[in-house]
C-alpha cells in the first residue's frame, strides 16, 4: 500500500479552495478555466460522509464524532487501495489526534501543502460562511478544543486554536510539509504557485502556469460562481467568493477583536510574519 496521499490541509477559508482550483487546472492542461462545481472529481475530501458510510459498510451516524473516527483508518486505506502515487485530499483538520484517534497518519502520506492566512482577515471570511459574528469567531479560533460540527454534507472537522493548527502543521515531521502564505500567493502567484509544482514534483510550463493562474483567478471563480452558483457554498452565506483579499480586517474588524487576536496568537502571528502588519 503506497504512501500516496498529498494533503491540501488549510484552517478553513485560508485559500484552500483556490490552491485545489490552480492544481486542478495546471494538471488537467485545461485550455479553459475548469468548472468550480466539477473540482471534487480532483481528489478527495476527508470528511465526506458518504465514504465513511461506504468504509463502515452500513449507515452511521455521523452526528457522533467517535463513531465516524472509528472508520476513518478505512476511509484513508480505501483512498490510497487505488494504488496511485499521487492522491490529493483536502482537510481542515488538526495534525494531531481526536478521541485517540490519528487524525493525519504518516503511514498513508507522501506530502502535505499547508496554507496559512492571517487570522485577523481569515476570521472575517470564516465569519461570513458560517454565518457567525465576528466576536463568535475570535472566540472559536481560540479555542483548543474547537470543531467544525457534522451536518449532511460534512463529518466531524476538528480544528483546534488556529495557533495550534498552524505549528502542529508547519513544524515538519515524519513526512515533507509545504507552507504557503495566502498573501504571498496573491501578491507573486508565478513565484508561489510554481514552488508548489516543484515541491509535488511536477514540471513547471511558463505558459501553462500563467494561464493554470488565470483560470484560478478570484475574478474568474466569482463570475463563475455569479452564473451557476457553487456546491461548496455554505446555506449560511451569500456566496462562497466574496473578496478575495488581504488587509481587510484594518477596516472591518473591532479593534477590541483585533487586540484579543494578536494577545492569544502572538507567538504563531509572529512567526509567520502577521503580528506586525
Amino acid at each position: 500500500m503506497k504512501r500516496s496521499i498529498v494533503w491540501l490541509a488549510s484552517y478553513p477559508k485560508s485559500g484552500n479552495t483556490w490552491m485545489r482550483i490552480f492544481l486542478a487546472n495546471y494538471l488537467s492542461d485545461s485550455k479553459e478555466p475548469l468548472n468550480i462545481n466539477q473540482i471534487q472529481r480532483f481528489g478527495f475530501g476527508d470528511s465526506k460522509p458518504d465514504r465513511y458510510m461506504a468504509a463502515a459498510g452500513r449507515r452511521i451516524d455521523i452526528n457522533d464524532p467517535e463513531a465516524t473516527l472509528q472508520v476513518r483508518d478505512r476511509v484513508l486505506q480505501g483512498i490510497v487501495a487505488n494504488n496511485a502515487d499521487v492522491n490529493f485530499v483536502k482537510t481542515h483538520n488538526c495534525r494531531n489526534q481526536a478521541f485517540g484517534h490519528e487524525l493525519i497518519p504518516a503511514r498513508y502520506t507522501r506530502q502535505a501543502i499547508y496554507i496559512l492566512r492571517n487570522p485577523l482577515d481569515m476570521v472575517l471570511s470564516y465569519a461570513r460562511h458560517y454565518g457567525m459574528t465576528h466576536e463568535q469567531t475570535v472566540e472559536f479560533i481560540g479555542r483548543t478544543d474547537s470543531a467544525n460540527q457534522a451536518d449532511a454534507t460534512t463529518t466531524w472537522q476538528f480544528l483546534g486554536s488556529w495557533s495550534d493548527h498552524v505549528k502542529d502543521w508547519t513544524q515538519g515531521g515524519a513526512f515533507p510539509v509545504l507552507s504557503l502564505r495566502y498573501e504571498d500567493l496573491l501578491d507573486e502567484p508565478q513565484t508561489h504557485f510554481a514552488k508548489t509544482l516543484e515541491f509535488l514534483g511536477v514540471p513547471v510550463v511558463p505558459d501553462r502556469l500563467e494561464r493554470a493562474i488565470r483560470f484560478a483567478s478570484f475574478d474568474e471563480l466569482k463570475k463563475q460562481e455569479e452564473r451557476s452558483g457553487f456546491q461548496e457554498k455554505s446555506p449560511n452565506s451569500e456566496r462562497f467568493f466574496a473578496k478575495g483579499q488581504s488587509g481587510q480586517w484594518k477596516d472591518d474588524l473591532d479593534p477590541a477583536l483585533v487586540t484579543k487576536v494578536r494577545r492569544e496568537h502572538k507567538r504563531m502571528m509572529k512567526k509567520h510574519g502577521y503580528y506586525s502588519v
